[in-house]
């Protein structure tokens, strides 16, 4: 895991040391997307399924990055950035590992400074009801995996995927809303309300 950490923050630092321009992002999708297909459980898949993936996430990049504002874009890059971090119950950082809520949470929070509650379930009663075909990147996305209907949340990408850490002895992937194994367990989506202050409530 040593060398996902450091790809990690050569990303983290090509993020912020080039102010989030195109160069960035596009750098910063292709090391996450490095980090995603050099995971352990891929050491089955074949190279040319593996390269195929790779250059369907990175099309994915280029695709989110020009039709979503440049805050969405912030916060979806520093996202990716973290692709291969471990989960952790209760975890809250990059240097401690995530839980699902706490990737949702630190994301937001760092990239854009929205901060959410901390539970899955809290996050899903805070933000606004929307139908799965309303899904925009930077959206959330809940799932029954632990027999409660908002046990389980993501941030939506773009082109059906996902991005969110998965469970115990994983890491900070993207997944496909269309898996049957997702599918099944899809209990809705939520969006983030913009912030509102008082000279836009005085509009």
């Amino acid at each position: 895991m040593r060398h996902k950490g450091l790809l990690c923050a050569a990303a983290h630092d090509v993020f912020y040391t080039v102010k989030f321009k195109p160069l960035a992002i596009a750098t910063c999708w292709l090391l996450a997307s490095s980090l995603l297909f050099a995971a352990p459980e891929d050491d089955q898949v074949t190279g040319s399924k593996r390269a195929i993936e790779k250059l369907n996430l990175i099309q994915l990049g280029d695709q989110v990055k020009t039709s979503v504002s440049e805050k969405t874009n912030l916060m979806l890059g520093q996202a990716m950035t973290l692709l291969g971090v471990p989960y952790k119950k209760g975890g809250n950082s990059a240097e401690s590992g995530f839980d699902c809520s706490g990737f949702v949470r630190h994301i937001y929070e760092t990239s854009i400074g929205r901060l959410l509650p901390r539970r899955a379930e809290e996050q899903a009663v805070a933000t606004e009801k929307i139908d799965r075909n309303e899904l925009n990147p930077g959206d959330l996305v809940f799932f029954n995996t632990m027999r409660r209907t908002f046990s389980h949340v993501g941030i939506y990408i773009g082109d059906g995927k996902f991005i969110h850490a998965p469970s115990a002895g994983k890491a900070v992937r993207v997944d496909d809303l269309r898996a049957a194994y997702w599918t099944k367990r899809f209990t809705g989506a939520r969006r983030v309300q913009e912030q509102t202050t008082p000279d836009s409530a005085s509009r």
